[in-house]
């Protein structure tokens, strides 16, 4: 394997830290965001709570090695790109259909757009890696 391209030090592991984070809070937050007030915004809720389970999946799969974890990875990374696209459009286009913002609405806004940013950074990055790691 050739130096930098292991999810073990320089930029896979920052890759693999952003998608923790965004694993533990978009999970943390919408966690008690259902725990609370489920009744307001289920469906922006229960979507935020699919963006964390994604963002775990990826962050699993992107720290493994493996033809297991890659398919996770390449799996998650790209239902998150579907759902930061799908999502970001439809509340572009129709904020009514969300009364509460997702981690996933208008493209990532809340979260400086960095959850519109990251399916790609993680493609590029098991695009990058697909022939060098097993």
């Amino acid at each position: 394997m050739a130096e930098g391209t292991s999810t073990r030090s320089g930029l896979g592991r920052a890759l693999i830290a952003v998608y923790a984070v965004f694993a533990l809070s978009a999970t943390a937050r919408s966690g008690v965001q259902l725990a609370t007030k489920a009744s307001e915004a289920p469906v922006a809720y229960t979507l935020s709570a699919v963006a964390g389970l994604v963002y775990i999946a990826a962050t699993l799969g992107l720290a493994e090695v493996g033809p297991a974890p890659r398919r996770l990875a390449w799996a998650a990374v790209l239902f998150e790109l579907v759902g930061v696209l799908t999502v970001g459009t439809l509340t572009v286009l129709d904020p009514a259909l969300f009364p509460d913002a997702t981690v996933w609405s208008a493209y990532g806004q809340g979260y400086g757009y960095l959850p519109l940013v990251l399916p790609f950074l993680g493609l590029a990055w098991l695009l990058h890696t697909r022939d060098r790691v097993s």
